[in-house]
């Protein structure tokens, strides 16, 4: 897949970019190049691979988990104007 100048120019546009034309046709450049490597790498065979979560091999350093903190809920909550079941409750702004 390759793009074309009119696909720069509607991805400018969508992200709200000004480019001048040597600024466009650098960015084809980049994006063609990018979307060549992805071609390239799509052709390795991964049969038999499994995914990594992490490309080295650690182990997860892990903590106790305690608590730290007191809860407040009841605090930050008493100035809503409506709470049920520990949530806040707000006006419906979009209509069914």
């Amino acid at each position: 897949m390759s793009l074309t100048i009119n696909d720069v120019e509607k991805i400018a546009k969508l992200s709200r970019l000004s480019l001048n034309n040597t600024e466009k046709n650098a960015t084809l450049e980049k994006l063609n190049a990018v979307f060549a490597l992805v071609e390239k790498m799509q052709t390795v065979n991964t049969d038999g691979i499994e995914p990594m979560s992490h490309p080295h091999e650690v182990a997860l350093r892990l903590r106790d988990d305690a608590v730290t903190e007191s809860d407040h809920a009841a605090q930050y909550q008493a100035v809503a104007p409506e709470v049920r079941n520990r949530l806040y409750i707000v006006p419906q702004v979009i209509e069914d």
